[in-house]
């Protein structure tokens, strides 16, 4: 199959399609960074605020519901994927990436508490499905489906900073193996390659900001020692339980918008602003950190982890998770970034632990997190080791027992999914 031209074909139109995804995504990325720049800085400011004031996500989430409710009621896709059902489901149709994009650039730089991933991901795979229209039309829908998975990971891994945790993502959940594996393993990292240097080499020559998931400053790490792995233990099943929690109420919220569609997603859209706006109210600090995708805060939290106060970060904790959980079920995005800052604020909060600091902290709840919103351990593992950089050598044994408890643990709590 490999030595064919038909798959030799295949890799070809991959990385063909790695470029265009990738700028796209670029672009997407980009108008979402700005957008969420001028709603939560530039408008503030020129209406005179030092920074915006703890009751401004009332009315940019209510704003939110509005304009996104038509967009999922009556436009062809409905706003794309559901996130409180993770970051699979069948790829898009091209016909539905209109309503996709817009449901996103509405609802995530207002103040949803959700992230980019699951629409990038709907992006990449329509596009790949334009290209693959002939294949489809030659009846063979196993290699567009391949084609299909390559889009998406070219258009993931742009937001996670590198190819390869986009395309161990997508195998980890394809839950392939032997020669199956290997025939979806090279377009995907094809795709995502070389994706991964257009879009590189377009943002340095754009100078435009994306807000993809890193950590520029972070904690000294040291070798973990006993009393880490124990504490790793306890604190990972916690947030493996508050993940779990929002998940519920995520499902919870998604049967009750299941009728009466609009004005329930509004009413859902004002809760997430009540959440955002509690922490503000509550703690003095700005409501930016409990909204949004949590990509900006994540960097600022780990640089700084002695800015918070236990109390705050666990304000945090709450109030983020509750928004997460009306979210997934409500609104459009991904689920990934907000469950890591909250994993990554619950170990923070956890450092001042007896023989525990702030570095593993950091580490248990970054790994930790992962694993329990995607289910795939080995993703998730590899994720948080990239994150924390120079950090990994030391970070990396911990971060394994971490992710193997929170994803046992995120099993055994998890409820059948109701069929909606």
């Amino acid at each position: 199959m490999l030595r064919s031209p038909g798959y030799l074909k295949l890799l070809l139109l991959a990385a063909l399609i790695g470029v265009p995804v990738s700028l796209v995504a670029f672009g997407f990325l980009s108008l979402e960074h700005e957008l969420q720049h001028w709603v939560w800085e530039s408008l503030p400011d020129r209406l005179g605020f030092a920074r915006a004031p703890w009751w401004w996500p009332l009315p940019t989430l209510a704003l939110a519901g509005v304009l996104v409710a038509p967009v999922l009621r009556w436009m062809t896709g409905h706003g794309g994927h559901l996130p409180v059902k993770g970051l699979g489901g069948p790829p898009q149709p091209p016909k539905a990436l209109p309503s996709v994009v817009l449901a996103a650039l509405i609802a995530l730089p207002l103040g949803t508490s959700l992230g980019p991933e699951v629409p990038l991901m709907a992006i990449g795979s329509g596009l790949a499905l334009m290209a693959a229209a002939r294949a489809q039309r030659e009846d063979r829908p196993k290699a567009a489906a391949i084609v299909g998975t390559a889009g998406s990971t070219a258009a993931i891994a742009t937001v996670f900073g590198n190819p390869v945790v986009g395309c161990v993502m997508v195998l980890e959940a394809a839950g392939l193996g032997g020669p199956q594996l290997l025939l979806l393993v090279l377009p995907c990292l094809v795709a995502s390659g070389v994706g991964a240097l257009v879009f590189t080499g377009f943002g340095h020559w754009t100078g435009l900001g994306i807000g993809a998931l890193a950590l520029p400053s972070l904690p000294p790490s040291g070798t973990p020692d006993a009393g880490e792995f124990l504490w790793a233990v306890p604190i990972a099943a916690l947030i493996a339980a508050v993940v779990v929690g929002a998940q519920s109420l995520g499902w919870s919220t998604a049967a009750f918008t299941r009728q009466y569609t609009p004005s329930r997603t509004v009413v859902c859209a004002v809760l997430v602003g009540v959440c955002t706006a509690a922490y503000a109210l509550f703690t003095g600090r700005s409501p930016e950190e409990a909204a949004l995708s949590g990509q900006v805060m994540l960097g600022q939290l780990a640089a700084d982890p002695h800015a918070w106060g236990v109390g705050a970060l666990a304000l945090l904790v709450l109030c983020k998770g509750l928004a997460l959980g009306v979210s997934l079920g409500s609104l459009r995005g991904g689920p990934i970034f907000p469950v890591v800052l909250i994993g990554a604020a619950v170990g923070i909060a956890c450092s001042g632990l007896p023989g525990l600091g702030t570095a593993a902290g950091l580490s248990i709840g970054l790994a930790a997190s992962g694993a329990a919103i995607t289910g795939l351990p080995v993703t998730a593992t590899l994720l948080a080791v990239l994150l924390v950089g120079d950090n990994a050598p030391n970070a990396a044994p911990l971060m394994i027992v971490s992710t193997a408890v929170s994803f046992l643990v995120a099993t055994l709590l998890k409820r059948r999914a109701p069929a909606l």
